[in-house]
């Protein structure tokens, strides 16, 4: 009955998007592991929320480590920064040791949850199946899955770039059905994350025009999905990248860890 209930609620959504497209760019700053005291947290909040006091484009979301969403939060809740989450688990409640619920997440004020990053699948051996799951339980309370799709550099090499993220986001459209409109899609070429390298403008064009395809065959309100790029964007080449047609915003990590390199990016997409 709950899902049924969901899936008409999507239904309503869509129906009241058609024809409508989201051109307000997002830029997310994705912390990962870092940095690792609260005063360090603290602080690269507050830069970043003294800069972004009232809302205007692009939308600006920063996710801290789970330990400092709580500070963070309070942080940034007096400007236009909204808060995220880096990961989520499947299950509500329960004995689950480790683990960190939706509703706790949403009890600390996240509006976004990132599912599926390329270092889960990698050290977590998730499945596409596993994040979709993940991006359901986000939409189930309201929060915004940013799903993260990408291919190895061996995958690349062979060709596989295109079967590999569409296989990904599949897997999301199959188990989310019409909600699949209110996600958000984050293109992150593993061989370009934290590693200096990065897809050219044209590379990233090209992956990001074969997702926006993939959701507009799913979707009659694909355009309203924003896509980001999220392979070592930085304040040097985000202009470049965010010029591109299909490119709405970006998934920054490093550059997200010193405040004046994030607000050039946040400069960028305005």
């Amino acid at each position: 009955m709950e899902k049924a209930i969901r899936e008409a609620y999507c239904f309503f959504v869509m129906l009241q998007s058609l024809g409508m497209k989201k051109t307000v760019p997002l830029v997310i700053g994705n912390w990962k592991l870092n940095p690792v005291t609260l005063v360090d947290a603290s602080l690269l909040a507050s830069a970043i929320a003294r800069k972004q006091k009232t809302v205007a484009a692009p939308i600006v979301v920063i996710a801290p480590p789970f330990p400092y969403l709580a500070e963070v939060g309070k942080k940034i809740k007096k400007s236009a920064v909204i808060l995220a989450a880096q990961d989520v688990y499947t299950e509500v409640i329960g004995p689950f040791t480790g683990e960190v619920s939706i509703l706790q997440l949403k009890d600390l004020g996240a509006e976004y949850i990132i599912v599926g990053h390329s270092e889960r699948r990698q050290y977590h051996g998730e499945s596409d199946e596993l994040v979709a799951t993940k991006a359901q339980r986000a939409l189930s309370c309201g929060i915004t899955p940013i799903v993260c799709v990408g291919e190895t550099l061996a995958e690349r090499e062979a060709g596989e770039t295109d079967e590999v993220v569409k296989r990904q986001l599949a897997a999301v459209i199959h188990t989310n059905g019409h909600c699949v409109s209110e996600i958000v899609v984050a293109y992150e070429p593993v061989w370009a994350i934290g590693t200096g390298k990065t897809a050219s403008p044209e590379q990233a064009q090209q992956v990001h025009a074969v997702l926006r395809a993939q959701l507009k065959a799913a979707s009659p309100s694909a355009d309203r999905i924003k896509l980001l790029y999220g392979g070592s964007m930085n304040a040097a080449n985000a202009a470049s990248l965010l010029d591109q047609p299909d490119i709405d915003g970006g998934l920054i990590g490093g550059a997200a860890l010193k405040a004046a390199d994030f607000l050039t990016i946040i400069a960028a997409a305005a």
